[in-house]
């Protein structure tokens, strides 16, 4: 077993004794953090040496809500998250599209829906007519498609609306072109997935790892697992292939029928059952229970400014049955919610599983919180829910269409991180990659001042939500591994836990907070290994 020494730097622990110079590392584990002397004299005089000259430590990340293999594949499209109008997407997709003729279908991600107010199929027909373009949304919520497109999914004028999801048309009753939550799912993502070799997948996972080390993300909680991706993983991890550690939720799809609904919670149960290593695990389910503020597709209790107010994706009667009997099992739930209806839909569905199911440890959680009444802050935190949200998505420069959209006083309290603390629920952080870039340091920056990693010229979006630099790391680190069991395998620097870790260019609580912008990590260390050095 090779043990390694760590001497001279600045090392931020996220445990009880917050800072530390030194750590000693046996195999895949820390062995001690503490200071220079003890650590030498534990390490013992054959230890591999690693003088860190006053740098930064940090725990890696752990980057609470990701979606790994689509963070890869968007990596590789079209990248439309500086087109802020409909000639800029259209002069990206054209010169995407010229730049590689032999292309079947052309794909771009990251349209913004206030970059263009009624999109259509036309509009990407004028560019690309004869091939089929997909471009999805930023918040990874609707699908903007072309004539070819649409025709390839198999979506004509007589479609009909999923459950839970929205075929846009015309006022001549036809496909627009944009299709939203489950009809994005069923049609246009399902198409997509069946197009997809085993090494396009295998390549968007290698990817995604890449990035991830890259930034110091060593540990990520997957939120969208199916079964294709699943196989990508385990192919990975077969091949010792993994450098990042995923925890991954099983997603429901809404069928209308509770028997169809079950079974997949029932697999979700087989699979967590048959993995638990420390690489790769499922731990629960995912649901989508509502949309997107951008999109007016999120559940709330007062209409948007446009006047429309949506039912939920999932029926409270059809989540409740799936969140009972996933809690039965032991799963965690974690329930997509970010209006205020859906946040409360969320909340009841997993208070009638502790009264059906009795005491038990549970970690539930629910996802995003964006629009949230106060009083169900403190439900949720009564019932130990743990509150999962995204600094990223309340960047200022992104920020414009989300507060025209709800267009009232709601928009001074969105993304009210210190009130899920103090009323002693968990907040952890993450990135909902690749609808936000996984970067976690621009994250922090956000999270620290509510001030805009994309512009930060800006004004502060709901300034006095702001956490202390300290506090957004904890969160995105000790209380991300937490959310997921994973509190005595990582998040920490603490003896007995696995060695994963990060060096800084920088100290970046001692500099400017501007710096998070521009600080760069030096060295990812996962498990003792160096996956990433610069």
């Amino acid at each position: 077993m090779t043990t390694q020494l760590y001497t001279g730097g600045r090392i931020f622990t996220a445990d009880r004794r917050a800072w530390a110079t030194a750590m000693v590392l046996a195999g895949d584990r820390i062995q001690y953090v503490g200071d220079d002397a003890t650590a030498s004299r534990i390490a013992g005089l054959d230890a591999e040496r690693h003088p860190l000259d006053g740098a930064l430590v940090l725990p890696g990340f752990v980057d609470a809500h990701s979606h790994v293999i689509h963070t890869g594949e968007a990596a590789q499209q079209v990248d439309l998250w500086s087109a802020a109008d409909l000639t800029q997407i259209q002069a990206a997709i054209s010169e995407a599209a010229a730049a590689d003729p032999e292309a079947v279908r052309i794909r771009a991600q990251g349209w913004q829906q206030s970059a263009v107010a009624h999109p259509t199929r036309q509009m990407l027909d004028e560019i690309v007519p004869d091939r089929p373009v997909y471009v999805q949304a930023f918040d990874l919520h609707s699908m903007w498609l072309n004539t070819a497109a649409l025709a390839e999914v198999g979506i004509g004028d007589d479609t009909a609306d999923p459950v839970g999801g929205r075929i846009h048309r015309d006022a001549d009753g036809h496909a627009s072109g944009v299709i939203d939550e489950t009809a994005m799912q069923q049609f246009a993502w399902a198409a997509l997935d069946s197009f997809e070799t085993e090494a396009d997948t295998d390549r968007a996972l290698e990817v995604a790892l890449r990035g991830f080390a890259e930034t110091g993300v060593t540990a990520v909680t997957d939120m969208a697992l199916d079964e294709a991706q699943l196989a990508t993983m385990r192919r990975s991890y077969a091949a010792g292939a993994l450098t990042t550690r995923i925890s991954a939720h099983w997603l429901l799809n809404p069928t209308g029928d509770a028997e169809k609904d079950l079974a997949q919670v029932h697999r979700a149960a087989e699979l967590a059952d048959a993995m638990g290593d420390d690489w790769l695990r499922v731990i629960g389910v995912k649901i989508l229970s509502d949309g997107t503020v951008d999109g007016c597709t999120a559940a709330v209790r007062a209409p948007y400014a446009d006047g429309s107010l949506p039912e939920p994706v999932w029926s409270l009667d059809a989540l409740t049955t799936v969140v009972v009997a996933a809690d039965a099992a032991g799963l965690q739930v974690a329930i997509h919610a970010i209006g205020d209806a859906a946040v409360a839909n969320a909340i009841t569905a997993i208070e009638r599983a502790v009264a059906e199911n009795g005491p038990a440890q549970r970690r539930h959680r629910i996802e995003h919180l964006e629009v949230v009444d106060p009083d169900d802050i403190e439900r949720l935190a009564a019932l130990g829910i743990t509150a999962s949200m995204q600094p990223v998505h309340s960047d200022p420069a992104i920020q414009d269409n989300w507060r025209a959209m709800l267009g009232d006083q709601r928009i001074d309290r969105g993304y009210p991180w210190p009130e899920m603390t103090e009323q002693g629920a968990t907040l952890v952080f993450g990135t909902d990659s690749p609808t936000s870039h996984f970067d976690p340091l621009p994250n922090m920056f956000i999270a620290a001042t509510r001030r805009s990693a994309l512009n930060p010229a800006l004004e502060p979006n709901v300034e006095r939500y702001k956490l202390p630099l300290a506090d957004a790391v904890i969160h995105a680190t000790r209380d991300a591994a937490w959310a997921c069991r994973a509190e005595n395998r990582y998040g920490r620097l603490a003896a007995g836990l696995l060695a994963d870790f990060i060096v800084l260019d920088r100290n970046v609580f001692e500099r400017p907070a501007e710096e998070l912008l521009e600080a760069r990590v030096v060295r990812t260390v996962v498990g003792g290994a160096v996956v990433y050095e610069a």
